[in-house]
């Protein structure tokens, strides 16, 4: 099972990809990054994005605190994904589901032309359900 850095550098190697972060959502702080950061500075960019995870997690819009049949809002992130999309590329934010209170999300940001949204959104998942956080 990967750890971060692992975790990242598998992230890497999906087409189009610029960087990848590991983030505290709650907090804004990177755990780990790779490749390149929007805005060229990878603190900033995980505050940013920490930011709007926060805003789409709490926001009842988004995330209603009664939840939805068979979802446990105690164990589970209120959101999956988070996609935005700009002329040039995408971000993609997968929030981590994990044994305890988790507040961690990797951040990809894709090359729009290169990049698949759908494949990335998949490996995704699939990397942040091996990822161990200790």
């Amino acid at each position: 099972m990967p750890g971060i850095d692992e975790c990242l550098l598998h992230a890497m190697r999906l087409p189009g990809v610029r960087g990848a972060a590991l983030v505290d959502w709650t907090s804004g702080l990177a755990l780990g990054t790779v490749g390149d950061a929007a805005g060229d500075d990878h603190e900033t960019a995980a505050a940013e994005t920490a930011e709007l995870a926060r805003m789409a997690a709490e926001h009842p819009t988004f995330a209603p605190s009664a939840g939805w049949p068979g979802e446990d809002p105690g164990k589970s992130p209120p959101v999956e994904d988070v996609v935005v999309t700009t002329r040039t590329c995408y971000h993609v934010l997968r929030f981590v589901e994990t044994s305890f209170d988790s507040s961690v999300l990797l951040h990809l940001w894709l090359d729009r032309e290169e990049g698949n949204l759908a494949l990335a959104r998949l490996r995704m998942r699939d990397l942040t359900e091996r990822l161990v956080l200790e």
